[in-house]
C-alpha cells in the first residue's frame, strides 16, 4: 500500500527488527517470548519497520478499548522496546503496583506540577540521550472529533519527530508509519495525521 501505509503481510506474532539507535531493554528471551506468544495467540502481527531514531514521540490510535493496551504492551515486550508512557502518580502509591508499572515503562506524572504534563514530558525527551515516549492522542477510549494537542506540543518542545502507530482490528494488525516532523501549523499537521489514520479501525468503533 502506498503513501506511507505498510503492507499487511507476515504471520501472527511477527515483529520487525530493532535498529541500533532505538532504545531497548536488556535482552530477555523469556519476556520477548511471552510478548510474541501473546501476539500469536491473539492472531496479531506487526507491519512496517521501526525507524533508526533515538528519540520519538510515538502516538497510537484508534484507541477504543482496554485491549489496545494489552496488544500494545505485548508488542513492546516482543520487540524489547524501551518505550515510556506517563501514568497518574497516585497509581504508584501501592509498592507492588508501582513496581509492575515501572517495569512496563510507565512513569509517574505529577499533574499538580506547575510545569504541566507537556513540559514534564518534553523535558524528559530533551534531557535523555535516547527515549521513546508514547501516548494516545485521542486521550480517551470514546470517539472524539478533535485530538488532544499534547503530543504535538511535546514533539515541538523537544524537537523530536512523531511516529504514528495504528491498531487495525479487522486484520489484527499493529502498523508502524513514517516519521513526521511537526511544523508551526498545528491545524495542518493534525489534518495530515488524521488523514493518514483514516483507513484503520479500532475495536469498538470505526476510523479516527
Amino acid at each position: 500500500m502506498g503513501d506511507g501505509y505498510p503492507a499487511h503481510e507476515g504471520a501472527p506474532g511477527r515483529v520487525p527488527r530493532m535498529p541500533p539507535r532505538v532504545p531497548q531493554v536488556p535482552p530477555n528471551r523469556l519476556t520477548r517470548g511471552v510478548g510474541r506468544l501473546v501476539l500469536r495467540l491473539g492472531g496479531w502481527r506487526m507491519v512496517g519497520e521501526l525507524p533508526d531514531a533515538p528519540k520519538v514521540v510515538l502516538i497510537g490510535a484508534p484507541h477504543s478499548s482496554n485491549w489496545d493496551g494489552i496488544w500494545g504492551f505485548a508488542a513492546k515486550l516482543a520487540l524489547g522496546l524501551d518505550i515510556r508512557v506517563l501514568g497518574k502518580d497516585t497509581l504508584f502509591k501501592v509498592p507492588v503496583v508501582g513496581a509492575i508499572l515501572r517495569g512496563l515503562g510507565v512513569l509517574p506524572v505529577d499533574r499538580s506540577n506547575p510545569k504541566g504534563v507537556v513540559e514534564q514530558a518534553a523535558a524528559m525527551l530533551r534531557d535523555a540521550d535516547a527515549l521513546w515516549f508514547g501516548l494516545a492522542p485521542e486521550g480517551t477510549r470514546r470517539r472524539v472529533e478533535k485530538w488532544k494537542s499534547g503530543f504535538w506540543k511535546i514533539a515541538r518542545a523537544a524537537d523530536a519527530p512523531v511516529l504514528p502507530v495504528y491498531f487495525h482490528y479487522p486484520d489484527r494488525v499493529i502498523g508502524i508509519g513514517p516519521l513526521w516532523r511537526m511544523t508551526e501549523d498545528f491545524g495542518a499537521d493534525m489534518r495530515r495525521i488524521r488523514a493518514w489514520y483514516a483507513p484503520w479501525q479500532g475495536k469498538n468503533r470505526g476510523t479516527v
